[in-house]
């Protein structure tokens, strides 16, 4: 039965993303096609191809181990408080938590340095050209995607931004809301004890996906400027792999003390509206989780789950995935194996209302003259990338 509702689900976030298109007409169906298509066959070799299944366990595993490799710096800058395990969450967060996305971020400016992102970038953006019919500016921004943040991986595509067809821009925008960086995949495997391979494998999807996404809430009208061509253009800032290592340590920090801060004033402002609802007995989790609850039982959460996977679902949006995914880790115990991997996959983007000022402030530093554009464009984007989250979800659970 939640087979059933994962593929009503699936229907009815393409009729409605469809219906709220700005010219059904010019929707391309091959598109569509080919994004749902790599899709299924991303989710169908993770989930259910034995070899796919080993491939990503073992990717899982390597993942895992890497990050724990983090530990060994943070144990040795706070002592007992940065070695891995035990401890109470905020101490887990802040001495164990943190120090994993610095050095997540560090490692990842050291394979750009020596290029090994910018061949599996194009490689992934070639694909999506080819198949998808998207311009090479789109496939490259959502390849990056997969790996850097909604502000980074539009620096991919620096050169082109400010010629970008608005369909174009929708498609960047929706991108940066739909996926996450790699820094921020390795705090929520520890904080919340998702799989890295269902993290892997969402992120993965969420790449096509955005596009279909995109091209059905804005179809191309014109001519792209990058139209067939896939040409990844990163200016090399470094001047060695310390250097690069050393930028990259530094924005990791950045990051680190962003999502550190965030967390402190949104749980923060959380329990003002909980006291103040309180009065009238309620919260703002329970109000969040009636009304994604039919959400989530469309993705195939089981419905003793729905009300907290809809609870989840909502305190992304409202506030953010950090948030939520910290929600998401104590209900391991209490959620069906089933809901919990639906919502590893739903909670998997940046898609929330303050992504919308992010990116207008990010995007609109490498192009003034589109600020405007982004500002207009920015809860259709918000409106994409959250169906493009919920999209993966569906896959998965048809196939869980």
């Amino acid at each position: 039965m939640e087979r059933l509702l994962s593929i009503v689900g699936l229907l009815a976030i393409l009729a409605g993303a469809w219906a709220s298109s700005t010219n059904r007409r010019a929707v391309r169906a091959s598109t569509v096609g080919w994004g749902l298509a790599l899709q299924f066959a991303l989710a169908l070799f993770v989930l259910k191809v034995p070899i796919g299944q080993r491939i990503f366990a073992w990717l899982g595993e390597k993942i895992s181990a890497l990050l724990a490799l983090s530990f060994k710096g943070s144990e040795f800058v706070f002592g007992p408080l940065g070695k891995q395990g035990g401890g109470s969450i905020g101490f887990v967060f802040a001495f164990q938590v943190l120090p994993t996305i610095i050095f997540v971020a560090a490692l990842f400016a050291i394979l750009y340095y020596l290029g090994v992102m910018q061949v599996i970038v194009t490689l992934f953006a070639r694909v999506m050209t080819r198949l998808m019919g998207a311009s090479g500016a789109e496939s490259l921004n959502a390849a990056a995607g997969v790996f850097m943040g909604q502000t980074e991986a539009p620096l991919t595509v620096r050169p082109y931004l400010n010629t970008m067809t608005d369909s174009e821009l929708l498609c960047v925008m929706t991108s940066g809301m739909a996926h996450i960086s790699a820094g921020i995949m390795g705090a929520y495997i520890f904080i919340a004890g998702v799989e890295p391979r269902y993290l892997l494998a969402s992120v993965l999807m969420t790449a096509p996906g955005s596009i279909l996404l995109a091209k059905l809430l804005l179809p191309e009208t014109q001519e792209p400027q990058t139209a067939g061509t896939v040409k990844l253009e990163i200016a090399r800032t470094d001047a060695n792999l310390v250097a690069a290592a050393a930028r990259g340590t530094s924005e990791g920090l950045s990051l680190a003390l962003n999502v550190a801060a965030m967390l402190i004033s949104f749980l923060a402002l959380i329990a003002l509206v909980n006291a103040m609802l309180g009065l009238a007995g309620s919260s703002l989790e329970t109000l969040l989780g009636y009304v994604f609850a039919p959400v989530a039982l469309l993705m195939g959460v089981p419905m003793k789950d729905a009300l907290a996977v809809g609870s989840l679902l909502g305190t992304r949006m409202v506030t953010n995935e950090f948030i939520a995914y910290s929600a998401l880790g104590p209900m391991k115990t209490t959620l069906d194996a089933r809901s919990f991997t639906i919502a590893t996959f739903a909670l998997c983007g940046f898609a929330n209302f303050s992504s919308i000022g992010i990116q207008i402030g990010g995007i609109g530093a490498l192009a003034p003259e589109r600020k405007d554009d982004l500002s207009r464009l920015g809860l259709r984007a918000l409106m994409a990338g959250t169906l493009a989250n919920f999209m993966t979800a569906c896959i998965a659970g048809m196939l869980l």
